[in-house]
């Protein structure tokens, strides 16, 4: 009975809590990401035109659009959790997840209802935004507030690990689908299947999220914030907001590049296989769920900020020669060598940076905080695919996408002393 009312169950294992929140962080980071992976074929569907280059535009165009909506749904949602509860809040943006990736699997092609079809996507995408803005930081809080003391790292690393196995699965999915499925029935409906699998779990994933228990941390709290005393505190630390929005760039860049962007890399720029890239992209996601957690153990150890700035560093000074070399004679191995090297270094970064962020950001709205510094970089870094194909398509460089990784990365690297500053002089916060 206590459970029911939102108390924390003390006979509830933790592990049991954290697979069931990142159980569900899975699911909609998987529905989010199926898009990018079937870019080319969504594109054929709902955004036709004469040029093949400008229908893929449109489609990673609408792809991008739903990143305009994270830091809405940061602010507006990231409130709402602060204030009525994680459990409340999980489940509300898992409810909104599945209302945008039912629109987009059900839309009729272009050629059924003409320009009512790229409509419904674009609104569709505009929904899972306005979701994923609150989502991630949801779940990391989460973790972090019932997290083991002195495990934190390592507990809240698993919000990103979850992702990875989305990653694997959509990847997976697009590898059979590709295989088994000839072009015109994918282009008519192979890329649906993926996105209805996602929708018909949905329930079970909803009624796992209303039954976690809130953490005894937000509980103890006596104060929770109304939405215009979220806004005014958020104001009121906008150093800290603006660092971690720094701190995110080159984990949100780094992500989409290595995962949602690389199928069309692989076949658009480099002329490679469409199944080989897949499972390029399937290997990344092994080896991002594999850094991950030994990344946030290891900052439990030895700090976070040593960790962030080797990697921003790394990633600032190898992008772009690694990618000159693969370029300079695309392969499969080479594809895999340079992605599982930019794997190795977002992931360890990220296994640090996501707990960092949840310990800097003020306590009173520790959701809607970290949330706006994550959508405000993701609306970046969700353009990465687009950014990545028009730099390409400008300077003829297949190699240029290094160069917007390591402006990202230097951007992160800059921002690491910056947001401790932050911390201690706005919210007398200090982390590792």
């Amino acid at each position: 009975m206590e459970e029911r009312r939102g108390q924390p169950s003390s006979r509830t294992p933790r592990i049991v809590d954290v697979a069931r929140v990142c159980g569900c962080n899975f699911l909609e980071m998987y529905d989010f990401m199926v898009f990018g992976y079937f870019a080319a074929a969504i594109g054929r569907a709902y955004f036709p035109a004469s040029d093949e280059r400008a229908s893929l535009l449109l489609s990673f165009a609408t792809y991008g659009a739903a990143f305009l909506m994270r830091p809405i749904g940061a602010v507006v949602l990231g409130s709402y959790v602060d204030r009525a509860g994680r459990r409340a809040g999980l489940a509300l943006t898992l409810g909104l997840m599945s209302v945008g990736t039912l629109s987009i699997a059900m839309t009729p092609r272009y050629a059924t209802i003409g320009l009512w079809a790229p409509a419904i996507v674009l609104l569709g995408r505009l929904v899972q935004g306005l979701s994923a803005g609150v989502e991630l930081g949801g779940v990391s809080v989460y973790l972090a507030e019932i997290a083991t003391p002195g495990r934190e790292g390592f507990y809240v690393s698993w919000q990103s690990a979850s992702q990875q196995v989305a990653v694997v699965v959509a990847a997976f999915l697009g590898v059979m689908l590709t295989r088994f499925l000839p072009p015109e029935t994918m282009d008519r409906v192979g890329f649906r299947i993926p996105l209805l699998a996602g929708c018909f779990i949905l329930p079970l994933a909803i009624r796992m999220r209303r039954s976690l228990p809130e953490p005894s941390a937000f509980l103890a709290r006596r104060h929770r914030p109304t939405g215009r005393e979220a806004l005014a505190t958020l104001a009121a630390s906008w150093p800290v907001v603006l660092a971690g929005v720094g701190l995110v760039m080159m984990t949100t860049v780094s992500f989409y590049f290595i995962t949602a962007y690389t199928p069309t890399f692989g076949r658009k720029a480099l002329h490679l296989g469409d199944v080989e890239s897949l499972w390029v992209t399937l290997a990344v996601g092994a080896s991002n769920l594999f850094w991950l957690p030994l990344s946030g153990a290891l900052s439990d150890r030895i700090g976070r900020r040593p960790i962030l700035v080797a990697c921003a560093a790394l990633a600032a000074v190898t992008s772009y020669p690694a990618l000159s070399w693969l370029a300079s004679a695309p392969s499969t191995g080479r594809l895999l060598a340079v992605e599982l090297w930019l794997s190795f270094l977002y992931a360890t970064y990220n296994g640090a940076m996501v707990c960092y962020l949840t310990e800097i950001v003020p306590p009173a709205v520790r959701t809607a905080g970290f949330s706006v510094a994550y959508s405000v970089a993701t609306t970046a870094g969700g353009f990465t695919a687009l950014i990545c194909t028009l730099l390409i398509q400008n300077t003829g460089d297949r190699a240029m996408p290094g160069a917007w990784l390591s402006f990202a990365a230097i951007v992160s690297l800059v921002a690491v002393p910056l947001s401790a500053r932050a911390a201690r002089d706005t919210c007398g916060t200090f982390a590792t």
